[in-house]
């Protein structure tokens, strides 16, 4: 998310939902866990900020049942290991295709 306002991340995060609740539309409702840290977190002093906020991804990540990831998901490290960890951990994944 790195480069993008709050503006921009919520605007892509209602098209990834509302592909979500598509997707899985004959199951129910859809619950979305809030992993967009809107505002920041209160990083302890000395903390690598962003493997602490990927610490907290993955905490979100291992209540989900599956996690969808941006086209561009491929040029964000911790979407790379987010990724990683859904695969290895059984979380299923929808993966939209890159543009081009």
């Amino acid at each position: 998310m790195r480069g993008k306002s709050d503006e921009e991340i919520e605007r892509e995060r209602e098209d990834l939902i509302a592909i979500a609740k598509a997707v899985y539309a004959e199951r129910g409702e859809v619950e979305v866990i809030d992993s967009f840290f809107k505002g920041g977190l209160d990083v302890p002093a000395g903390t690598k900020v962003p493997l602490y906020y990927l610490s907290k991804s993955l905490e979100l990540l291992a209540t989900a049942d599956v996690a969808i990831f941006a086209k561009d998901w491929r040029e964000a490290r911790g979407c790379r290991i987010e990724h990683e960890c859904a695969d290895g951990y059984g979380v299923a994944r929808i993966e939209l295709p890159e543009e081009g």
